[in-house]
C-alpha cells in the first residue's frame, strides 16, 4: 500500500522565528530524575515556561522540534499536569537558551536569603540513588549555580552535555567518587576537587559502600 502523502496545514502559512538547533541525544539514565513532589516545582516550571515560550514566539511544535521534548509533553507541563524529570528540563533550557535554574525561578528580591532544608529544592532520582539539591536562591537566571550532590553507594549518574562554555567545579567532602568525562576518568577522594567543561556528556560513579557527598558550582559561559 502506498503511503498517504501529507496535506500542508493551513498553519503552515504563519511565519515563526526559526528554532534553535536541537539538543544533543540523551545520556542513559538522564530521564530516571524528577523534581522533588515536596518541592511543589510543578506549577512555577509550568509558569516559567509558558512565559519563556511566549516571549520568544514558538509555538509547542516549534519548541518540541527544538528540544526533543514531545508537544504533548509541554503542553502537559504548561499545564502543571506532568512533573518534568531534569533531562526533559535541560533540553526545555536549552532549547529556550535559558539557564536551567530559570525554570524553576520565582520573582523575589530580598538583601538576603536563607534557603531552609524544609524547603530545599531537590532533583532526586526515581530509585533514589542520586539527589541534587540547589543551595542558591531560584529568583532569576544566573551564571553560577551552586548544588549539594548525593550519590547512593555502588551506583553512578550519568549526565548529558550542557549548554557551550558550561564548566562544573566539584569538592567531594564524603566518600571516594570517580567523574568522567568526553571518557576520560579522575577518582577523586574525600576532600579533592576538579573542574572540568561540562558541555560534553560526564558522569559521577560512587566507588564505596557509603553515600558520596560532592559540593557543585556550576559556571554557565557568555548568552551573548
Amino acid at each position: 500500500m502506498k503511503a498517504r502523502r501529507a496535506q500542508p496545514s493551513a498553519r503552515a502559512a504563519t511565519a515563526e522565528p526559526p528554532p534553535p538547533p536541537p539538543p544533543p541525544a540523551s545520556e542513559p539514565g538522564g530521564d530516571d530524575l524528577a523534581l522533588d513532589e515536596s518541592s511543589d516545582l510543578t506549577p512555577v516550571v509550568a509558569t516559567n515556561l509558558k512565559r519563556f515560550r511566549a516571549e520568544r514566539g514558538l509555538s509547542l511544535e516549534r519548541l518540541a522540534k527544538a528540544s526533543g521534548v514531545s508537544r504533548a509533553m509541554l503542553g502537559q507541563i504548561e499545564l502543571g499536569q506532568s512533573t518534568p524529570t531534569i533531562n526533559v528540563l535541560w533540553k526545555i533550557a536549552r532549547a529556550l537558551g535559558v539557564p536551567f535554574s530559570a525554570l524553576m525561578s520565582q520573582a523575589t528580591s530580598p538583601v538576603t536569603t536563607v534557603m531552609q532544608a524544609s524547603h530545599a529544592r531537590i532533583v532526586r532520582s526515581r530509585n533514589g540513588d542520586f539527589t541534587s539539591r540547589a543551595l542558591f536562591p531560584m529568583d532569576r537566571p544566573r551564571n553560577v549555580e551552586f548544588y549539594e550532590l548525593r550519590l547512593a553507594p555502588r551506583s553512578v549518574e550519568h549526565a548529558d552535555a550542557h549548554a557551550p562554555g558550561t564548566s562544573e567545579n566539584l569538592i567531594v567532602t564524603e566518600g571516594s567518587v570517580e567523574i568522567t568525562v568526553s571518557g576520560e576518568r579522575r577518582v577523586l577522594e574525600t576532600g579533592d576537587a576538579i573542574l572540568f567543561e561540562a558541555d560534553s556528556p560526564h558522569s559521577y560513579r560512587n566507588l564505596g559502600g557509603t553515600e558520596a557527598v560532592m559540593y557543585l558550582v556550576m559556571t554557565y559561559g557568555s548568552r551573548g
